[in-house]
């Protein structure tokens, strides 16, 4: 019996096209994250250099 049929192939690009959606979303929060950090970073340090 072959694994190969249509319904194995549907099966097999849902789960990649889950994983590269998991993926995705996972950067774009890693993203979003450093970005929050950087902008607290830079107004902490800016509100100190103001003389």
């Amino acid at each position: 019996m072959s694994r190969n049929t249509e319904a194995n192939k549907k099966a097999v690009k849902a789960k990649k096209a889950q994983k590269r959606k998991k993926v995705k979303d996972a950067e774009a929060e890693r993203k979003a994250r450093l970005k929050e950090i950087s902008k607290q970073f830079n107004a902490k340090n800016n509100s100190g250099k103001e003389d």
